[in-house]
Protein backbone atom coordinates (compact mmCIF):
# COMPACT_ATOMS: atom_id res chain seq x y z
CA UNK A 1 0.00 0.00 0.00
CA UNK A 2 3.03 2.28 -0.22
CA UNK A 3 4.24 4.28 -3.24
CA UNK A 4 6.89 1.63 -3.93
CA UNK A 5 5.93 -0.28 -7.04
CA UNK A 6 3.02 2.02 -7.86
CA UNK A 7 2.79 4.00 -11.07
CA UNK A 8 2.62 7.72 -10.29
CA UNK A 9 1.78 10.46 -12.77
CA UNK A 10 2.82 14.04 -12.00
CA UNK A 11 1.49 16.86 -14.16
CA UNK A 12 3.79 19.85 -14.56
CA UNK A 13 6.54 17.56 -13.33
CA UNK A 14 9.50 19.10 -15.12
CA UNK A 15 10.25 21.92 -12.73
CA UNK A 16 9.50 23.54 -9.39
CA UNK A 17 7.10 21.79 -7.04
CA UNK A 18 6.20 19.14 -9.59
CA UNK A 19 9.80 18.13 -10.08
CA UNK A 20 10.36 17.92 -6.30
CA UNK A 21 7.27 15.72 -5.95
CA UNK A 22 8.39 13.45 -8.77
CA UNK A 23 11.80 13.13 -7.13
CA UNK A 24 10.26 12.26 -3.75
CA UNK A 25 8.01 9.60 -5.29
CA UNK A 26 10.90 8.12 -7.27
CA UNK A 27 13.05 8.00 -4.13
CA UNK A 28 10.17 6.19 -2.39
CA UNK A 29 10.23 3.51 -5.08
CA UNK A 30 7.38 4.61 -7.31
CA UNK A 31 7.47 4.28 -11.09
CA UNK A 32 7.05 7.94 -12.06
CA UNK A 33 5.83 9.52 -15.30
CA UNK A 34 5.87 13.28 -15.70
CA UNK A 35 3.87 15.30 -18.21
CA UNK A 36 3.77 18.97 -19.14
CA UNK A 37 4.30 21.44 -21.96
CA UNK A 38 8.02 22.17 -21.66
CA UNK A 39 9.88 19.34 -23.40
CA UNK A 40 13.30 20.60 -22.34
CA UNK A 41 12.55 20.67 -18.61
CA UNK A 42 10.77 17.30 -18.78
CA UNK A 43 13.67 15.67 -20.61
CA UNK A 44 16.15 17.21 -18.19
CA UNK A 45 14.20 15.83 -15.22
CA UNK A 46 14.18 12.31 -16.68
CA UNK A 47 17.90 12.51 -17.49
CA UNK A 48 18.50 13.59 -13.89
CA UNK A 49 16.66 10.52 -12.56
CA UNK A 50 13.67 12.47 -11.28
CA UNK A 51 11.25 10.29 -13.26
CA UNK A 52 11.38 7.30 -15.57
CA UNK A 53 9.59 8.80 -18.59
CA UNK A 54 7.85 11.91 -19.84
CA UNK A 55 5.19 12.98 -22.32
CA UNK A 56 4.74 16.46 -23.75
CA UNK A 57 1.11 17.36 -23.13
CA UNK A 58 -0.99 20.52 -23.21
CA UNK A 59 -3.27 19.84 -20.26
CA UNK A 60 -5.72 22.49 -21.45
CA UNK A 61 -6.21 20.57 -24.71
CA UNK A 62 -8.47 17.51 -24.45
CA UNK A 63 -7.09 15.91 -27.61
CA UNK A 64 -3.48 16.31 -26.44
CA UNK A 65 -4.34 14.83 -23.06
CA UNK A 66 -6.28 11.91 -24.56
CA UNK A 67 -3.38 11.08 -26.88
CA UNK A 68 -0.91 10.99 -23.99
CA UNK A 69 -3.14 8.89 -21.76
CA UNK A 70 -3.48 6.41 -24.58
CA UNK A 71 0.26 5.73 -24.15
CA UNK A 72 0.30 5.75 -20.35
CA UNK A 73 -0.10 2.59 -18.34
CA UNK A 74 -2.32 2.15 -15.29
CA UNK A 75 -2.09 5.16 -12.98
CA UNK A 76 -2.21 4.45 -9.24
CA UNK A 77 -1.16 7.89 -8.00
CA UNK A 78 -2.11 11.13 -9.72
CA UNK A 79 -0.54 14.42 -8.69
CA UNK A 80 -2.32 17.35 -10.33
CA UNK A 81 0.40 19.96 -10.09
CA UNK A 82 0.34 21.83 -13.41
CA UNK A 83 -0.67 25.45 -13.04
CA UNK A 84 0.12 29.07 -13.76
CA UNK A 85 -0.53 32.43 -12.15
CA UNK A 86 -1.18 35.75 -13.87
CA UNK A 87 -2.08 38.98 -12.15
CA UNK A 88 -4.27 41.94 -13.10
CA UNK A 89 -6.61 44.30 -11.25
CA UNK A 90 -10.12 42.91 -11.60
CA UNK A 91 -11.31 45.88 -13.65
CA UNK A 92 -8.63 45.05 -16.23
CA UNK A 93 -9.10 41.28 -16.05
CA UNK A 94 -10.32 40.36 -19.53
CA UNK A 95 -12.09 37.18 -20.57
CA UNK A 96 -9.00 35.65 -22.19
CA UNK A 97 -7.06 36.01 -18.93
CA UNK A 98 -9.98 34.50 -17.00
CA UNK A 99 -10.40 31.55 -19.37
CA UNK A 100 -6.66 30.87 -19.40
CA UNK A 101 -6.39 30.70 -15.62
CA UNK A 102 -9.47 28.50 -15.25
CA UNK A 103 -8.24 26.16 -18.00
CA UNK A 104 -4.72 25.60 -16.73
CA UNK A 105 -5.46 25.59 -12.99
CA UNK A 106 -8.89 23.92 -12.76
CA UNK A 107 -10.04 22.30 -15.98
CA UNK A 108 -6.71 20.49 -16.31
CA UNK A 109 -7.36 18.89 -12.90
CA UNK A 110 -10.79 17.75 -14.06
CA UNK A 111 -9.42 16.33 -17.32
CA UNK A 112 -6.51 14.38 -15.81
CA UNK A 113 -8.55 13.10 -12.88
CA UNK A 114 -11.41 11.96 -15.08
CA UNK A 115 -8.95 9.98 -17.18
CA UNK A 116 -7.69 7.86 -14.26
CA UNK A 117 -10.22 7.80 -11.43
CA UNK A 118 -12.40 5.06 -12.92
CA UNK A 119 -9.48 2.66 -13.14
CA UNK A 120 -8.41 3.46 -9.60
CA UNK A 121 -11.89 2.75 -8.28
CA UNK A 122 -12.18 -0.54 -10.16
CA UNK A 123 -8.85 -1.69 -8.71
CA UNK A 124 -9.84 -0.61 -5.20
CA UNK A 125 -6.89 1.70 -4.56
CA UNK A 126 -5.70 5.09 -5.67
CA UNK A 127 -4.29 8.40 -4.52
CA UNK A 128 -5.16 11.75 -6.06
CA UNK A 129 -3.38 14.80 -4.70
CA UNK A 130 -4.24 18.21 -6.12
CA UNK A 131 -1.68 20.96 -5.70
CA UNK A 132 -3.85 23.95 -4.95
CA UNK A 133 -2.52 26.98 -3.07
CA UNK A 134 -3.30 29.04 -0.03
CA UNK A 135 -5.11 31.07 -2.71
CA UNK A 136 -7.64 28.23 -2.68
CA UNK A 137 -8.34 28.90 1.00
CA UNK A 138 -8.26 32.69 1.23
CA UNK A 139 -8.41 35.67 -1.12
CA UNK A 140 -5.53 37.66 -2.56
CA UNK A 141 -5.88 40.92 -4.51
CA UNK A 142 -4.97 41.24 -8.20
CA UNK A 143 -5.14 37.49 -8.90
CA UNK A 144 -8.92 37.00 -8.94
CA UNK A 145 -8.96 34.43 -11.75
CA UNK A 146 -6.17 32.40 -10.15
CA UNK A 147 -7.87 32.54 -6.75
CA UNK A 148 -11.20 31.49 -8.26
CA UNK A 149 -9.56 28.55 -10.04
CA UNK A 150 -7.76 27.35 -6.91
CA UNK A 151 -10.96 27.62 -4.86
CA UNK A 152 -12.49 25.46 -7.57
CA UNK A 153 -9.74 22.88 -7.11
CA UNK A 154 -10.54 22.71 -3.38
CA UNK A 155 -14.25 22.30 -4.12
CA UNK A 156 -13.56 19.55 -6.66
CA UNK A 157 -11.28 17.81 -4.15
CA UNK A 158 -13.98 17.76 -1.49
CA UNK A 159 -16.77 16.62 -3.78
CA UNK A 160 -14.78 13.83 -5.39
CA UNK A 161 -13.43 12.68 -2.03
CA UNK A 162 -16.99 11.98 -0.88
CA UNK A 163 -17.83 10.12 -4.08
CA UNK A 164 -14.70 7.95 -3.76
CA UNK A 165 -14.84 7.42 0.00
CA UNK A 166 -15.82 3.73 -0.18
CA UNK A 167 -13.68 2.79 -3.17
CA UNK A 168 -10.18 2.81 -1.67
CA UNK A 169 -9.35 6.00 -3.55
CA UNK A 170 -8.50 9.11 -1.53
CA UNK A 171 -8.57 12.66 -2.87
CA UNK A 172 -6.75 15.46 -1.08
CA UNK A 173 -5.21 18.85 -1.77
CA UNK A 174 -1.95 20.42 -0.70
CA UNK A 175 -1.96 24.22 -0.50
CA UNK A 176 1.51 25.76 -0.57
CA UNK A 177 2.06 29.32 0.51
CA UNK A 178 4.71 31.44 -1.21
CA UNK A 179 7.27 28.89 -2.35
CA UNK A 180 10.74 29.22 -3.85
CA UNK A 181 9.88 28.39 -7.48
CA UNK A 182 10.18 29.89 -10.92
CA UNK A 183 6.58 31.01 -10.57
CA UNK A 184 7.54 33.18 -7.61
CA UNK A 185 10.58 34.50 -9.45
CA UNK A 186 8.32 35.58 -12.32
CA UNK A 187 5.95 37.28 -9.88
CA UNK A 188 8.84 39.13 -8.25
CA UNK A 189 10.10 40.34 -11.64
CA UNK A 190 6.67 41.63 -12.62
CA UNK A 191 6.30 43.56 -9.37
CA UNK A 192 9.80 45.00 -9.77
CA UNK A 193 8.97 46.11 -13.31
CA UNK A 194 5.71 47.76 -12.24
CA UNK A 195 6.78 49.34 -8.94
CA UNK A 196 10.51 49.90 -9.26
CA UNK A 197 11.13 48.16 -5.93
CA UNK A 198 14.17 45.93 -5.60
CA UNK A 199 13.82 42.19 -6.08
CA UNK A 200 15.15 41.65 -2.56
CA UNK A 201 12.46 43.90 -1.08
CA UNK A 202 9.68 42.19 -3.01
CA UNK A 203 10.89 38.72 -2.06
CA UNK A 204 11.15 39.78 1.59
CA UNK A 205 7.55 40.99 1.40
CA UNK A 206 6.41 37.55 0.28
CA UNK A 207 8.41 35.96 3.09
CA UNK A 208 6.78 38.24 5.68
CA UNK A 209 3.35 36.78 4.82
CA UNK A 210 4.58 33.54 6.37
CA UNK A 211 4.56 33.74 10.20
CA UNK A 212 7.87 31.85 10.12
CA UNK A 213 9.31 34.75 8.13
CA UNK A 214 10.52 32.68 5.19
CA UNK A 215 9.54 31.13 1.89
CA UNK A 216 8.41 27.52 1.72
CA UNK A 217 10.73 25.06 -0.06
CA UNK A 218 9.61 22.72 -2.81
CA UNK A 219 10.88 19.79 -0.77
CA UNK A 220 8.53 20.67 2.09
CA UNK A 221 5.57 20.56 -0.29
CA UNK A 222 6.80 17.27 -1.75
CA UNK A 223 7.03 15.66 1.70
CA UNK A 224 3.39 16.57 2.41
CA UNK A 225 2.35 14.99 -0.88
CA UNK A 226 4.40 11.87 -0.17
CA UNK A 227 2.63 11.43 3.16
CA UNK A 228 -0.76 11.57 1.43
CA UNK A 229 0.37 8.80 -0.92
CA UNK A 230 1.54 6.48 1.85
CA UNK A 231 -0.12 3.89 4.10
CA UNK A 232 -0.34 6.19 7.12
CA UNK A 233 -2.77 8.46 5.28
CA UNK A 234 -5.60 6.00 4.58
CA UNK A 235 -8.04 8.07 6.65
CA UNK A 236 -7.00 11.36 5.04
CA UNK A 237 -9.67 12.22 2.50
CA UNK A 238 -11.09 15.50 1.26
CA UNK A 239 -8.48 17.50 3.15
CA UNK A 240 -6.75 20.72 2.11
CA UNK A 241 -3.40 20.87 3.85
CA UNK A 242 -1.71 24.26 3.96
CA UNK A 243 2.08 24.18 3.77
CA UNK A 244 2.59 27.82 4.63
CA UNK A 245 4.20 28.20 8.05
CA UNK A 246 0.92 29.17 9.72
CA UNK A 247 -0.22 31.79 7.21
CA UNK A 248 -3.57 29.97 6.89
CA UNK A 249 -5.15 28.09 9.78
Amino acid sequence: MQPAGRHALVTGGGQGIGRAIARALTDAGADVTIIGRNANSLEDAVCDGVAKRFFVVDLTNSASLASAFGSIETVDILINNAGAAESAPFRRLDREHWDRMIAVNLTSVYEATRAVVGGMASRGWGRIVNIASTAGLVGYPYVAAYVAAKHGVIGLTRALALEMARTGVTVNAVCPGYTQTGLLTDAVKKIVDVTGRSAEDVRAGFARSNPQGRLVTVEEVAHAVLFLCGPASDAMNGQSIAVAGGEVM
